[in-house]
């Protein structure tokens, strides 16, 4: 069906619902107190990566002039722009007022106080002054800003704007900055006085001591701000021959990108703002008001000194006696396919599985896929330690996974000099299949052992993403993920039809809309079409207007959606049998899942892609079906429980407001009773 433009939600707009949801989480009396801190950090990192990349890419499109954008665009990117810098501002109002009023008093209540604006008792005050001069003064530079000097200020720092007067004079104003070392704690626990705990902003730390730094001057005021620039340095277009040097050079230009926001203190005086937005050549609408300190991320790291009292039970890892009572995991998955579902379940078996293949005498060849990798990767060792053992080992590692560039480059050189394969990025096409294959020579044989998961081979990010891996030797499969290699590796053509995996770029879209046709094909007869998606992000428009389609002919359609839903749940007439929930709780969920009931003989599918145009058109993604039965009924399980979730998902309607859904009748959590559930069902097979 043709898509209206009031049937979509502009996926910025989208984005920010989510990242409020977030927020919504550091304001909930209910969760601990370093749980709520801990989601206004992910909030603040996010919000500042959302004005690094997108906001960078729409403030370019606002410049191209009016007849180009009515010509090239269909929205209006200075339109876009007003709606973002209002919504965030509304939300950046909200973190104040959570971070003051909520934050700082629940802190309180439980025997710790954060110094915010606050007079010093006189006993820390000498304590923080011996600090300084011991721990910071050292990366101390004082600048002062000479009337025709630019200002340059770095991607992300903290600076403080100080405004002078010589004691000699007593008009006329001089400015000077100072940036906050961002390699010393943020925060810096102090002597507790009576029955509490004291902790204090690096920031203050610096404030107190101001006259150190400028023994002949009055300090008048000080106050903070933090500049995002543009890092969207758009490495897809730019690849060339010597891919690895192209890379290093668009790092560097990051560190200069052009300004897309400064965000200053807001009681912060008018003529200070004037002289910030003159030497940093910004218009007003590039600047945002904001609290007394920035770069709230940091709060991941502040002091806990009461203990895990006030913060989440950590569920310990729930063993696989399937795979541990198997000397070789070889075995294991010779028997039958395993699933692994993280963090509920270690990664330790992938790990393990990696180390293996190593070390065996009958594995000959090791492929692998690299797109986030661990910045002590056990999984990269372990492909050094295979080439070196003379295994024929083939990476393929894209440098283009944004953020994350210098780290893979750095493990890619590695694992070259170990005498592994590698192979870069393709020009204007990323990799994002999470895949892995061994080829082991068992007698006259070589069979072939898989790995297919929905998040990236990083034992860190694994402890935070719910992400599932599969474990399979089913031969159709482990043949067609050859295919998938031969292609990233050789530029191999990919045998069509394939009759297991769903493969970007060739046939994934194509079969997901011939299964979403075949539930419309049975609600059409008459019986059930039902289909659940869970995705992160669902932006494409024909998917989009596919789900649209099978709503109106009558196919029920759940969807869970963690962060950008451009579909209109809800919508009269278009998407009555549409409903769309988000979960947002101690773990990220990141898992794509898609089941489809297909008359009563269900089928489902794990991908590493989105329902995106880049995951869809400018990527390698890999799908792949669930065909083990013990594995279909846990992962049913899993989407059972996140659908009847009634603690931490959220309905969300037309607008992608949030609605708290029904508590009356049994309360469930999806990510604790799923993980009680695995418990559960680990204990029955003992």
């Amino acid at each position: 069906m043709a898509l209206q433009k009031e049937m979509l939600i502009d996926r910025d707009i989208s984005w920010l619902s989510f990242n409020k949801r977030i927020l919504d989480e550091a304001a909930d009396s209910s969760v601990p107190i370093y749980e709520r801190i801990k989601f206004l950090a992910i909030y603040s990192s996010n919000l500042d990566e959302f004005f690094r990349v997108r906001v960078a890419a729409i403030r370019s499109l606002a410049g191209l002039g009016k007849k180009k954008i009515e010509k090239e665009l269909d929205f209006d990117p200075k339109q876009l722009l007003k709606d973002i810098l209002k919504e965030v501002g509304d939300q950046l109002e909200f973190l104040g007022e959570t971070f003051r009023e909520n934050i700082l008093k629940e802190l309180e209540r439980n025997k710790i106080k954060l110094y915010y604006d606050d007079v010093l008792q006189e006993e820390h005050r000498r304590e923080v002054t011996s600090y300084f001069k011991n721990q910071v003064l050292a990366d101390i530079q004082p600048r002062f800003l000479i009337d025709d000097d630019e200002l340059f200020l770095e991607n992300k720092g903290l600076y403080l704007i100080i405004e002078l007067r010589d004691h000699q004079e007593n008009d006329r104003s001089t400015y000077a900055y100072v940036r906050i070392p961002d390699h010393l704690p943020r925060f810096k626990e102090l002597s507790k006085i009576q029955d509490k705990h004291y902790i204090i902003f690096l920031d203050d730390i610096i404030r107190e001591n101001l006259k150190f730094i400028f023994p002949d001057q009055v300090i008048r005021s000080c106050f903070s701000v933090k500049l995002n620039r543009d890092q969207d340095v758009a490495l897809e277009a730019k690849i060339s021959e010597d891919i690895v040097k192209r890379v290093k050079k668009q790092l560097e230009k990051r560190k200069v990108g052009a300004p897309t926001r400064l965000l200053y203190d807001g009681v912060m005086s008018e003529s200070m703002v004037d002289l910030l937005s003159d030497k940093l050549g910004l218009k007003s609408k590039e600047m945002a008001k904001g609290g007394r300190y920035h770069n709230m991320n940091d709060l991941m790291g502040l002091p806990n000194p009461v203990g895990s009292s006030l913060k989440a039970t950590k569920k310990k890892s729930v063993a696989l006696k399937k795979l541990d009572d198997y000397e070789y995991l070889f075995d294991a998955m010779n028997d039958q396919d395993k699933i692994l579902h993280f963090p509920y379940q270690s990664y330790d078996y992938i790990l393990r599985l990696f180390n293996e293949a190593a070390i065996d005498p009958k594995v000959t060849a090791i492929r692998a896929t690299l797109y986030r990798v661990a910045a002590n990767s056990t999984i990269a060792r372990a492909l050094i330690s295979a080439a070196k053992n003379g295994k024929e080992v083939e990476v393929f590692v894209e440098l283009k996974a944004r953020f994350d560039e210098a780290n893979n480059i750095r493990w890619a050189e590695k694992m070259e000099e170990a005498g592994v394969k590698v192979t870069y990025s393709f020009e204007n096409l990323k990799v994002h299949a999470k895949v892995a294959i061994i080829h082991r020579k068992e007698g006259e044989e070589t069979k072939s052992y898989a790995f297919f998961g929905t998040g990236n081979f990083n034992e860190n990010t694994a402890g935070i993403f719910a992400d599932h891996g599969l474990l399979t030797s089913k031969k159709g499969m482990c043949r067609e993920l050859d295919y998938v290699f031969g292609y990233l590796q050789h530029g191999d053509d990919i045998p069509m039809p394939l009759k297991h995996l769903l493969v970007a770029r060739f046939n994934m879209q194509e079969n997901l809309l011939q299964l979403l046709d075949r539930e419309i094909d049975w609600a059409k007869k008459g019986s059930r079409g039902h289909a659940i998606i869970k995705l992160n992000n669902l932006e494409e428009e024909t998917m989009i207007s596919k789900l649209y389609e099978a709503s109106q002919a009558g196919v029920k359609i759940d969807l869970i959606i963690r962060g950008i839903c451009r579909l209109k749940p809800q919508l009269k007439g278009v998407s009555e049998n549409i409903r769309a929930i988000r979960i947002i709780d101690g773990f990220l969920e990141h898992a794509r899942i898609f089941r489809f009931e297909n008359g009563g003989n269900p089928k489902m599918y794990l991908s590493s892609a989105d329902w995106m145009n880049r995951n869809l058109h400018k990527r390698i993604e890999v799908g792949f079906p669930i065909y083990d039965k013990i594995v279909f009924e846990e992962l049913e399980e899993l989407l059972r429980l996140q659908l009847a979730d009634n603690t931490k998902a959220r309905i969300l309607n037309e607008n992608l407001e949030h609605y708290i859904i029904n508590h009356e009748g049994e309360k469930i959590r999806s990510q604790v009773d799923f993980h009680q559930y695995l418990v559960a069902r680990e204990e029955a097979m003992s």
